[in-house]
């Protein structure tokens, strides 16, 4: 209930609109209650006195309150709508705020599928509550207790009957909320799994075309959407038992109401007018314990899904800014200083072992090594993407903790090593390196990156719409666009993260050529080719997560064999050792 009572705190300015809609359906109960008093009276007064005025009075007065029962119930659905959409609104927002704070590593906590239904069918079970429970939450005790009060005041001997009924009804709804809680949140983790195969099915969707893999894709989501429905028909299966046994001991209660009330009219105890607006008070009084019962149910699947919200909104953030925070970096040098990194806490090895490392501000250096070299971990220490485990890494002469995130990463821009455009136009996905960028510096940043060439082709020039992740566009041409996309910022470090690996050689020649342009520039460039590199002012090899060397090329390739060895496998056709032919 913890996370439940939290995150009603986001109701912020609906709360208005729940009190109405609890009030209307207030007024609306109590319309629905006087009814079965003046039925009462309808047949003991007027039907017995044969009082055709008396009859048509009570009747006015009948429709009356239905009508007003209509009319209040109407305006809590509009309120509870307003209240239960605008919550549901202000919670992914929230969650959605959360997950942008998050580093790498927080993101590493979840699972892509289980973020996107926390944000979406989580909420929605939140949503679902308000709007299907918010009324018989509300109408329900305020019709038990009223109800309960008129029965005794009607009749306090067949009142009698809910000391029986009442008890009986709770345990069977004890046992069965115990039953099916666990349920719920198992089942929103099978929903997760779901997602996840639904979503890595159409992200990779050429490539299971390509090798033809449709049915083992099918086979696979065939497995784990038997495993929801299998699931879903369990929960449910002890979800709906409150019906029946509800419906069992309402239908008894009656029974033994009728049975005692008739005995009582045959001794003139009680008179028929009085046993029918008891009975409609018990069937009242019942429904109303049944719609708590439902509700009961319904908050409990939401307490799954409230818990799972919450375990986004409570996770800790890593990475945050110092206050008062170094608002400007001074240059692009970077120092690494015995710096050592690992993605958990609990790994046995570290990626980044032991990195000491200067890099002046202004050089342009590579950065190479066999796969899994760490090379790419290295670089995101730079902007804080993670922080390193032990060490310290300096920007400008400035331990990177000390600086507010957003002035360090806008001095760094990097081109990750997966490309990524959103759906839009090409200016809108180049605007993310600076939004305030106007058509000639983009046009001079495209220039740089060679994208030039094809954006001069194309009709819509920079107004050609790009397909989500850019699928329109070739993989050399992606990375050209998110090359001029680095390029248009105002920074002091250049990240470009084996990010012509899909250009060819005399593009990107070009490319490094229009980089040299940028001399006030820290600019580091990982390759896994040897001429991506060569002509930098230092090269980096690292060697299972450690600096195994530093040179420039001429040094490295006459003193040490890892560079030899990268050197005669690609520029004298070597085997696949290294050795040459």
């Amino acid at each position: 209930m913890k996370d439940m009572k939290r995150l009603f705190g986001y109701m912020g300015p609906y709360k208005k609109d729940m009190i109405l809609g609890a009030l209307f359906v207030m007024i609306e109960t109590g319309f629905e209650l006087f009814i079965p008093i003046m039925i009462s009276n309808l047949i003991d007064i007027g039907v017995a006195n044969h009082d055709v005025n008396y009859i048509y009075v009570k009747g006015v007065q009948m429709a009356l309150l239905a009508l007003g029962a209509l009319v209040t119930g109407l305006l809590y659905a509009h309120f509870s709508a307003k209240a239960s959409y605008g919550w549901g609104a202000e919670i992914r927002k929230a969650e959605y705020a959360r997950v942008q704070q998050y580093a790498f590593s927080n993101l590493d906590h979840f699972v892509t599928s289980s973020l996107i239904t926390r944000m979406t069918t989580d909420v929605n079970v939140l949503q679902n509550m308000i709007i299907s429970g918010f009324r018989p939450i509300t109408r329900g005790p305020s019709l038990l207790i009223m109800g309960i009060g008129l029965s005794f005041y009607m009749n306090p001997k067949l009142a009698f009957v809910f000391v029986v009924c009442t008890p009986i009804l709770a345990i069977i709804l004890f046992l069965i909320v115990r039953k099916v809680a666990p349920m719920y949140t198992r089942l929103q983790s099978i929903m997760d799994r779901l997602n996840q195969v639904v979503q890595e099915n159409l992200t990779a969707i050429r490539a299971v075309k390509a090798f033809v893999r449709d049915e083992y894709e099918e086979d696979k989501f065939e497995e784990v959407n038997r495993d929801m429905a299998k699931s879903s028909e369990t929960t449910f299966h002890y979800a709906v038992l409150n019906l029946p046994a509800f419906q069992g001991i309402m239908y008894t209660t009656i029974v033994m109401i009728l049975w005692f009330g008739g005995n009582m009219i045959l001794k003139s105890e009680l008179a028929v007018g009085n046993l029918t607006g008891f009975l409609s008070y018990v069937m009242q009084v019942i429904n109303s314990l049944m719609m708590l019962a439902n509700v009961f149910l319904l908050l409990t699947r939401s307490l799954a899904s409230a818990h799972r919200i919450a375990e986004i909104l409570d996770e800790n953030i890593v990475l945050t800014s110092p206050e008062n925070g170094e608002k400007k970096v001074k240059d692009g040098s970077i120092d690494f200083e015995n710096v050592s990194f690992k993605y958990r806490e609990d790994a046995r090895e570290y990626a980044l072992e032991n990195v000491n490392l200067h890099i002046p501000a202004g050089q342009t250096i590579g950065v190479i090594g066999t796969t899994g070299s760490a090379k790419t971990t290295l670089v995101q220490l730079i902007p804080r993407l993670y922080d390193a485990t032990t060490g310290v890494v300096r920007v400008g002469g400035v331990n990177v903790h000390d600086y507010d995130l957003s002035v360090l990463r806008d001095s760094v821009n990097i081109t990750l090593q997966k490309n990524v455009l959103f759906s839009g136009t090409v200016r809108e996905n180049l605007k993310w390196g600076n939004p305030f960028a106007d058509d000639e510096t983009i046009w001079k940043a495209c220039r740089a990156a060679c994208a030039d060439e094809f954006l001069s082709r194309m009709p819509d020039g920079l107004d050609t719409m790009l397909e989500q992740g850019g699928n329109n566009l070739s993989g050399g041409q992606k990375q050209r666009l998110c090359i001029a996309r680095a390029l248009l910022g105002n920074a002091k470090i250049l990240i470009f993260d084996d990010s012509t690996s899909a250009v060819d050689t005399a593009t990107e020649k070009k490319i490094r050529k229009a980089l040299a342009d940028y001399k006030d520039v820290t600019k580091i460039i990982i390759a896994q080719r040897i001429t991506s590199v060569m002509n930098t002012d230092q090269i980096v090899i690292l060697d299972d997560g450690k600096v195994h060397r530093v040179g420039t090329h001429k040094e490295l390739l006459a003193n040490d064999p890892i560079y030899q060895e990268i050197y005669a496998s690609q520029m004298k056709g070597g085997n696949d050792d290294g050795s040459e032919e």
